[in-house]
């Protein structure tokens, strides 16, 4: 019988060389998964490191350039440049990138080098250059001597800005753009602080960008300039502050700054018709007489619109046609006198930071009756403080930080003829436009206009609140502002205050009442579904300016009296964003607070 091979038989047995051979394959495997990890670990804890010392060094950098040792700021910012270049190149070699396709651990990796990145990016590109020229720059090059202000510092500033202005922009994008999903909370939260630094360092920069780009040619860098001063007085409220009661010219030449000429409401007529064509928006909810009064110029929230049209009755009543329009108001005035110190008026009066919007809104109406003199004396003030600034009196780091706060609170504006010029403006807070709203954030506009015809404003407290709910089944937001108007005077202002100050009546408003025109804007793709008064359906003025839907009404307060409106508009798909609100520049401004409110 002839044998065969069982079924059962044993496997055959590889060779030992061969097991040998994929031992030491593994066995080397493992060698270098633990050495790649080990190797991505170490360097991440360098990263980590790099990144960690660098910050402080970055708030150091701020406070040696303010404390004007720009120095010491550039070599801080060479260690920053250092560390952040450590951080990056620690977390963009082979076997970083290989790990980052690993689940879990991958995000984590590939966050953490885009933010090595972008930081790098910002050291390189935009602390060293912001750095080193402040290393180089001397505030006190910016104080005015003889009344001159040296170009050639801000010319130089130019390139340097601008190339920090690009990087921050750029680190914004880029660092937005950082996903966090399934990331580490440390990353997650490394990653959000940037974002919170990148965008508030990126509109500081793009402000001073626009600042050292347009001064220059403002200063008559390339050719004398004339610019139209406007003193608003929001004692009588219109839509960016106030009305012009005083006016001037600033005649301004390769540095050099005049004050040329004062005027005052009382140097222009009123005109038969708009000295300019007015839009069908401004006539519907303003009036004809935005045109006709250089009072009323103010009342549209577009300056542009009151810069040309100031323009023109300048030129029409004193034949200059000048380059621009500049406005300022009594509480701007204030905070320059915090850089410049106390004044001593032609009067006799000592203004200072602190009795200057007091003396200039009030205390002058109790002293002069006749209007002249009053626009008279706030015409003195305001060419005091402009004469102390132009001596080199002020700090220039105060005064820096005074036109910064009275800017961001819309109390500086600034309108060019010159198209190109204005554009440089656009988007900022000197420009004075209506307000825009992007991705992140709605904003809605609040501009008040005094239809007393007196100087009752000085008694106006405003309040707001603004908030969003979702209540429908098509997920469309309701959006709501609420406005609380008080006349806060005196229950005899009828006969303690002067009648000036509450318009004697001459446009049939009861003595101490205040009349107010309130117009709310809400965004462009809003619809507009009308207001209440103190709970109930009130008549109004709905309208649209620009694309803005805009509801107006007017509320007449006797003294101790309140009133809340209520403007409601609906939105056309969810929104997550934040809300802001920008208003008229009250005397005393609060802040939004949010409100909670039901459908």
């Amino acid at each position: 019988m002839s044998s065969s091979r069982s079924a059962h038989a044993a496997p055959v047995k590889k060779p030992k060389k061969a097991r040998t051979i994929v031992g030491l394959v593994v066995l080397g495997l493992l060698v270098f998964v633990v050495a790649a990890t080990a190797w991505v670990g170490i360097r991440g804890l360098q990263a980590k490191d790099a990144l960690e010392a660098a910050v402080p060094l970055a708030s150091a950098i701020q406070d040696q350039i303010l404390a004007g040792d720009g120095d010491q700021a550039a070599k801080t910012a060479a260690d920053v440049a250092e560390f952040a270049a450590t951080a990056r190149s620690r977390t963009s070699d082979p076997i970083w990138r290989g790990y980052e396709l690993l689940p879990f651990l991958g995000p984590n990796l590939k966050a953490v080098r885009e933010l090595s990145t972008v930081v790098d990016d910002v050291a390189q590109n935009a602390v060293t250059p912001l750095a080193t020229l402040a290393g180089t720059l001397d505030l006190n090059a910016f104080k005015p001597v003889d009344g001159s202000i040296a170009l050639q510092p801000l010319l130089d500033a130019q390139p340097p800005v601008k190339q920090a202005n690009a990087a921050l922009a750029r680190a914004t994008e880029d660092v937005n753009a950082i996903n966090t999903d399934g990331v580490h909370d440390a990353v997650r939260d490394a990653v959000t602080r940037l974002q919170t630094v990148a965008d508030d360092t990126a509109v500081t920069l793009d402000v001073m960008d626009r600042a050292v780009t347009l001064l220059p040619a403002m200063l008559g860098a390339t050719e004398p300039r004339d610019y139209i001063l406007l003193f608003q007085n929001p004692a009588e409220l219109r839509s960016t502050g106030g009305i012009p009661g005083a006016l001037a010219l600033l005649h301004t030449d390769n540095g050099s700054i005049e004050l040329t000429q004062q005027a005052s409401s009382s140097s222009f007529p009123q005109y038969e018709a708009p000295v300019l064509p007015l839009s069908d928006a401004t006539r519907s909810i303003y009036g004809d007489i935005t045109g006709e009064f250089i009072q009323n110029v103010t009342m549209t929230p577009d300056f542009a619109e009151t810069g040309a049209l100031a323009r023109e009755m300048w030129r029409l009543e004193f034949g200059l046609e000048a380059t621009g329009v500049l406005s300022v108001d009594p509480v701007a005035l204030s905070y320059l006198l915090d850089a410049t110190g106390p004044i001593t008026l032609a009067t006799g009066d000592e203004l200072t930071a602190d009795n200057a919007v007091q003396l200039l809104l009030s205390d002058v109406y109790a002293r002069y009756e006749v209007p002249a003199q009053q626009d008279a004396f706030f015409a003195v003030a305001a060419g005091a403080v402009f004469d102390a600034v132009k001596s080199g009196r002020a700090d220039p780091t105060k005064l820096i930080a005074a036109l910064a706060r009275a800017g961001a609170e819309h109390r500086v504006l600034i309108w060019n003829a010159d198209e190109a010029e204005q554009t440089v403006l656009a988007g900022t807070t000197l420009a004075g436009a209506r307000p825009v709203s992007d991705d992140q954030t709605n904003r809605f506009g609040l501009f008040l206009n005094d239809g007393t015809g007196a100087k009752m404003d000085l008694y106006l407290d405003v309040a707001t609140a603004l908030g969003q709910q979702t209540c429908r089944k098509d997920l469309r937001p309701q959006y709501a502002l609420e406005v609380t108007l008080s006349n806060t005077a005196p229950a005899d202002a009828a006969t303690s205050l002067p009648a000036y100050v509450t318009g004697g009546g001459a446009y049939d408003v009861p003595l101490g009442s205040i009349k107010t025109v309130v117009s709310a804007y809400g965004t462009p793709e809003l619809q507009n579904l009308g207001l209440t008064r103190d709970g109930a359906e009130a008549p109004y003025h709905p309208a649209t300016d620009a694309t803005y839907p805009v509801s107006t009404i007017a509320i007449e307060l006797a003294p101790g009296e309140s009133t809340v409106l209520r403007f409601n508009w609906l939105g056309p798909e969810p929104f997550s964003g934040e809300l802001e609100l920008r208003s008229t520049p009250l005397i005393a401004l609060h802040d939004t607070s949010s409100l909670d409110f039901k459908c």
